[in-house]
């Protein structure tokens, strides 16, 4: 039987009430799965108003964390995977990006927060690559910060991030014969797209895979992982409290 609306809201209430505020994530991963197969759901006739209701629902995601001053987001929004789909798959998705990004400068002011691209963005399109760099050089916010995942492999970061280490190394007048044992845990992290947040904390996957695709690879090696069944375009806010109160019922071991 469906919940009427005040009790869906009190329920809601309840549950952000009983948020332990001292066991909360410093820094909430989310992977937004599921938007086509909730287009073929919702007998949509192709995918962009699935695309557009799922970048709805991250500007309205945001909202939510900044509501619980959770002090890092990442967002994964394109993979290096998906940029091998159709055309007819893509073209639709990128000009919703491109939307996204025309808005997010705002959103960001809006709730004070800072904006950073990452991911291999030569990749993108010309028109997606020029809506990045008006977007990360707006005026933005600096309360809490915001990553978005664009054209962003795991696995690809780690292999930037130890170019990027040896380049430096090289720079510094390193002699070949030493670079191997100046590569470190320490060095290679600071050569991330991000290094300049914590790793996360939690990471949230919607429409039910129950895997990590090569998110944030290095970073999530810790993390705990909620995988929810919604499809991302029907997340809600009630999804994302109860992974909040899962996550903070968890004890962690950080591999110990």
């Amino acid at each position: 039987m469906a919940w009427s609306a005040p009790l869906y809201r009190f329920y809601e209430h309840r549950l952000a009430r009983g948020l332990p505020t001292s066991r909360l994530p410093a820094h909430v991963g989310v992977i937004l799965d599921g938007h086509r197969r909730f287009a073929r759901a919702e007998g949509h006739q192709d995918y962009t108003t699935s695309y557009r209701s799922g970048m709805a629902k991250l500007e309205e995601f945001l909202t939510w964390c900044a509501m619980l001053e959770v002090p890092a987001v990442t967002a994964w929004v394109l993979s290096t995977d998906n940029l091998q789909r159709p055309a007819d798959e893509l073209e639709p998705y990128f000009e919703v990006l491109v939307e996204l990004l025309g808005d997010l400068p705002a959103l960001a002011r809006t709730l004070d927060f800072s904006l950073q691209v990452i991911g291999s963005l030569d990749l993108l399109p010309e028109p997606l690559a020029n809506a990045v760099k008006a977007a990360s050089e707006a005026p933005q916010g600096s309360r809490w910060h915001v990553n978005l995942a664009l054209g962003y492999g795991g696995r690809q970061e780690i292999v930037d991030a130890c170019r990027a280490l040896v380049a430096d190394l090289l720079a510094s007048g390193v002699p070949d014969a030493e670079i191997a044992e100046r590569i470190d845990i320490d060095a290679l992290s600071t050569h991330l797209y991000s290094s300049a947040i914590p790793d996360p904390d939690l990471v949230i996957r919607t429409s039910g895979e129950a895997r990590l695709s090569g998110f944030l690879l290095w970073q999530a090696a810790y993390a705990e992982c909620v995988f929810v069944d919604p499809y991302w375009p029907a997340f809600r806010r009630v999804d994302f409290l109860r992974a909040l109160r899962d996550y903070a019922r968890r004890e962690r071991r950080f591999g110990r």
